[in-house]
């Protein structure tokens, strides 16, 4: 799910409007409403964090679009994995907050990454015989 779907989610499942939202993330309601509705992202940090106060949720939950690398992760190595997973793409994401890179460019990126992991984790288990 992507980054405006939750937002979307959570704000509805709080009863609240696009423009108390943005009042209590210190932002404009235009704002607001392009995270919702356009996929435009927070330039800034801070936003995600008092997004995720707001809803009350972890903020890599916002930062993070691809719970399904992190379930098959946790699914094939075990809890290790998903938290393997999990750091990897949090970390990952968080080198896109607020930049130039275009939403396509990221989400290839993400992929790559993600192939990156899969691929090192199979290597690493020819030499130490499992995750």
């Amino acid at each position: 799910m992507k980054f405006g779907e939750k937002i979307r989610v959570l704000r509805t499942q709080k009863k609240i409007s696009q423009e108390q939202a943005a009042r209590a993330a210190g932002i404009s309601r235009r704002a607001y409403g392009s995270y919702e509705q356009d996929g435009i992202y927070p330039r800034n940090r801070e936003i995600y964090a008092r997004l995720a106060a707001l809803f009350e949720c972890d903020v890599n939950y916002l930062l993070t679009e691809d719970e399904d690398f992190v379930a098959q992760a946790g699914e094939k190595y075990g809890p290790r994995g998903r938290a393997q997973a999990q750091r990897l793409v949090s970390e990952a994401t968080a080198l896109f907050a607020g930049g130039e890179l275009a939403d396509e460019d990221k989400d290839e990126m993400l992929r790559a990454i993600q192939e990156a992991y899969w691929i090192a984790k199979e290597r690493n288990r020819k030499y130490t015989g499992g995750a």
